[in-house]
């Protein structure tokens, strides 16, 4: 199992923005919306091996927010930007004021958390690396699990605070390159290492 969890730092958890100005008013919602295409979609399928959690922090709980997408369970992800931003913000639309998790569409579901609980309850599991631009190459990585779980972050930098969680977790530090890339980028090269990786496993 491939999971993601990516830190999204100015989108309005309320879903209270346009879908005309998704790099703007909406805080790089176009960023997130394009990591979530790019980490299920492929050629002519969707990667049904992945899991993907956004966590919207641009407010303190309980207004924080997070979207779990599920691959094996999705339904009307398509590759286009707008069309992944509709799906997100309609999830994040019809939780506000919901009282529990919300299923908003297939294999996508829809919460209040508290954000650094989440943070370290995902940097818990198995596997769990933080990609960085200061990390090690993802290629020489060795994992004793079968499974995989990278933090990402939006464009902005994780939080002091989130820094903090994130060193504390001792979780390895990986790195897809030098160069300071789009999130979506950053998913891409990840899958590709680990695509590369099965391949030469045999699997």
């Amino acid at each position: 199992m491939r999971r993601f969890l990516l830190l999204a730092h100015r989108v309005p958890p309320r879903g209270d923005f346009t879908l005309n100005d998704l790099a703007g008013g909406a805080g790089r919602m176009d960023e997130i919306a394009r990591a979530v295409s790019t980490a299920f979609t492929l050629s002519n399928d969707l990667r049904r091996d992945t899991e993907l959690t956004v966590l919207f922090v641009a407010e303190p709980p309980p207004t924080a927010r997070k979207i779990e997408l599920v691959g094996a369970r999705l339904r009307h992800l398509n590759p286009d930007e707008r069309s992944t931003a509709a799906l997100l913000k309609n999830a994040l639309v019809r939780s506000t004021n919901f009282p529990r998790e919300l299923e908003s569409s297939p294999g996508l579901r829809v919460s209040s958390v508290e954000p650094d609980t989440e943070l370290r309850s995902f940097l818990a599991r198995p596997g769990t690396v933080w990609v960085t631009e200061a990390g090690s190459p993802i290629g020489e990585y060795a994992s004793s699990t079968e499974d995989f779980g990278a933090v990402l972050s939006d464009p902005y930098d994780p939080s002091e605070a989130e820094t903090a969680v994130l060193q504390d977790s001792g979780v390895p530090r990986l790195s897809v390159g030098p160069r300071s890339l789009r999130t979506s980028q950053v998913i891409d090269l990840v899958h590709n290492a680990l695509d590369l990786r099965e391949v030469a496993q045999g699997s």
